[in-house]
């Protein structure tokens, strides 16, 4: 027959103290979780189903039951606090640095710790937790994205494109070639307010929509300097088309032109060109790997210096601002310097090894 547990007794007033307590809507919720603890180990309920039913450990179950059956309601305050942080012993240290590092559980409803969440899971303050996150370097509340690339010839391809960018073949020019698509003509509903001392430049949040343009752009890597044009689609059709313009532009000059792999750049019709045309090779970025192509940090460059804070009537407009900005970029263009080896770049792409020793 399985042993029963005992009852902790609680006096009548404490009883009414402890009720009001897991009712009160404006003292701690700590305060709230101790006086359950001690009401629900007064109807003799184990110190599982206790842990359970109020969303804490059994240790925390255990401590704030031997604390009132020892001291009474006084037992349930916090210990005196001196001008220092209080001590957490190793295993508790360890337990919440490896609860810090996973998802919080299902119970609470949760996706992520709050320093408040966390301190209340394992019974301290919540500067504590803090505290313990900013000796550990660790941060919950943020959040990254990444995405690795699956592509079976990465190493290849990196190699290539690498290869391109820092040691360029003799008599030949390096272009990266991309779209941009779908810039918008937004044309704001009240004129932009001036940066003021204090004050940060700002505009209205409502605009207007005139259609949009897709910006082709092939940049020399070794100048800086940007061919460019602007067309309603980004087909194999518009892209055959920026091709015949690069190609006028550097004639009788060996191209090698990294792109990546938007189905357009692989269509038939621009195979079949490019066999025609045999001064002109395109090298392939892996999947996933947009970063590779440097003609993106351009479009960083222009989306933030001319597009991003514009206001235009229409696509017409939104165009002549785009060849406005290249126009001025050509005039005072620096080389775009690749420093990273294929090697450094694998090296930072391998996955890390992790220990698990808290420190």
């Amino acid at each position: 027959m399985a042993n029963q547990v005992k009852r902790l007794t609680v006096s009548a007033s404490d009883r009414v103290e402890l009720e009001r307590r897991v009712r009160s809507q404006t003292g701690q919720a700590r305060d709230g979780k101790r006086a359950r603890i001690v009401l629900l180990a007064a109807e003799g309920r184990p110190g599982v189903e206790i842990a359970e039913m109020v969303g804490v450990s059994e240790p925390t179950v255990i401590k704030w039951r031997r604390a009132y059956a020892q001291r009474g309601l006084a037992g349930l305050g916090d210990a005196p606090r001196s001008g220092r942080p209080r001590e957490i012993d190793d295993a508790t240290r360890f337990a919440i640095w490896f609860a810090s590092q996973h998802a919080p559980p299902a119970r609470l409803g949760i996706t992520h710790w709050s320093s408040r969440a966390l301190a209340a899971e394992f019974d301290v303050d919540h500067a504590t937790i803090a505290r313990l996150w900013q000796q550990w370097g660790l941060k919950p509340w943020q959040l990254t994205t990444f995405k690795r690339s699956t592509d079976p010839d990465f190493e290849a391809k990196l190699r290539d494109v690498v290869g391109l960018y820092l040691h360029p073949p003799d008599k030949a020019i390096v272009l990266s070639v991309d779209e941009k698509s779908q810039i918008q003509a937004l044309d704001r509903t009240q004129p932009m307010l001036p940066v003021r001392p204090g004050l940060p430049a700002s505009r209205t949040h409502d605009y207007v929509r005139h259609g949009t343009t897709t910006l082709f752009a092939a940049l020399e890597v070794a100048t800086g300097k940007v061919t460019d044009a602007c067309y309603p689609r980004h087909r194999n059709v518009e892209f055959l088309k920026f091709l015949r313009q690069v190609a006028k532009a550097y004639p009788r000059k060996r191209l090698h032109i990294v792109v990546d792999n938007y189905a357009a750049h692989k269509h038939p019709n621009v195979a079949k060109w490019l066999a025609r045309n045999k001064r002109i090779t395109l090298h392939f970025t892996p999947t996933s790997s947009s970063w590779l192509n440097l003609v993106e940090t351009f479009f960083s460059i222009i989306t933030r210096q001319a597009i991003h804070r514009g206001s235009f009537t229409s696509v017409p407009d939104l165009i002549a601002a785009i060849r406005r900005f290249i126009d001025a970029h050509n005039d005072r263009c620096e080389p775009f310097t690749w420093t990273k080896t294929a090697d450094d770049i694998l090296a930072k792409l391998k996955p890390q090894t992790t220990s698990a020793t808290a420190h």
